[in-house]
C-alpha cells in the first residue's frame, strides 16, 4: 500500500501520451534543429569548390601572352583594350583553351600624387617579376627600369652580365619597329572629374619603349619559346 508521502509526491504527475508526428512534422522539427549545421555544412563546401576552382584555373580565363606597362600614369582603358587586341592578332593559342588572349598588367605610380597606389602597383610589380608572369615589357622609362630592377634581356635575347644594370641593347622604341607603330589603335576617352578627355591612343604610345624579361633561372614565363615568336613578329624590321 503506497504511503501518504508518494501519494502527495506524485499527485500531480500525469502519463505522457505519445506524440505521432506526421512526415511534414518531422522534417519541420529536424530543421528546426539543424538549419544551422546545414547553411554552415554548404557554405564551407562551396567555399572549398571555389578555392580549387581557383587553383586549378576553372573558368578563368588565361592568357597566353603578358605584358606589363611601367608608367607614371595607367593607360587608358581603350588604348589598353587594343594593344591586347592587336598584340592577339599576331599571336597564336598557346594553351589550347580555342582563343588568342593578351593580358596587359599596369604598374602606374599615378604622377606620385596618391602614396598608397605608387606602393601598391610596387608590390603587384614585383609579384609579377617573382613569379614571372609577364614576358613583353611597355616603359615608360626603360633606364630606370632596369637600374632598378635589371629584369630585361638584351634584344637579343643573351642575358646581361652580372653587375651591369645599364640599359644599352636592351629596348627598343615603339616608333623604331614599324609593326608598332603601324598599329591601329584608334582613340580614347575616358572621363575625369566630371569632363571628358580623348585623345589618339597611338600618340600617346608612340613615347613608349618595348622590352622583353630574361630568365636567370629555370622559372621562365608561361609559353616562352610561343613568346619568343611574338617578340620576332613585333620587333621586326626594327631600328635598334
Amino acid at each position: 500500500m503506497a504511503s501518504e508521502y508518494l501519494k502527495w509526491k506524485y499527485r500531480d504527475v500525469q502519463r505522457r501520451e505519445t506524440v505521432v508526428m506526421t512526415p511534414a512534422e518531422k522534417r519541420k522539427n529536424w530543421w528546426h534543429y539543424h538549419k544551422w549545421h546545414v547553411i554552415i555544412g554548404l557554405t564551407l563546401a562551396v567555399l572549398c569548390v571555389y578555392l580549387l576552382c581557383q587553383a586549378l584555373g576553372v573558368g578563368q580565363i588565361r592568357p597566353d601572352y603578358q605584358v606589363a606597362y611601367v608608367g607614371t600614369d595607367a593607360l587608358p582603358g581603350d588604348t589598353a583594350a587594343a594593344i591586347e587586341r592587336t598584340f592577339a592578332a599576331l599571336g597564336e593559342d598557346l594553351n589550347g583553351d580555342g582563343q588568342v588572349v593578351v593580358r596587359l598588367n599596369q604598374y602606374a605610380s599615378t604622377s606620385g600624387a596618391d602614396t598608397g597606389a605608387a606602393a601598391s602597383a610596387e608590390v603587384t610589380l614585383m609579384a609579377d617579376l617573382l613569379e614571372c608572369e609577364s614576358y613583353f615589357f611597355l616603359l615608360e622609362d626603360p633606364e630606370w627600369f632596369q637600374a632598378n630592377y635589371h629584369s630585361l634581356c638584351r634584344l637579343d635575347g643573351s642575358l646581361p652580365e652580372d653587375g651591369d644594370y645599364s640599359a644599352d641593347g636592351i629596348f627598343l622604341a615603339w616608333g623604331d619597329c614599324p609593326v608598332l607603330a603601324g598599329m591601329e589603335l584608334g582613340r580614347y576617352s575616358y572621363d575625369l572629374l566630371g569632363e571628358t578627355v580623348e585623345g589618339d591612343s597611338g600618340e600617346l604610345v608612340s613615347k613608349l619603349h618595348l622590352a622583353r624579361r630574361g630568365f636567370w633561372t629555370e622559372k621562365t614565363a608561361a609559353h616562352p619559346d610561343g613568346c619568343a615568336a611574338l617578340w620576332e613578329k613585333l620587333t621586326e624590321g626594327a631600328v635598334s
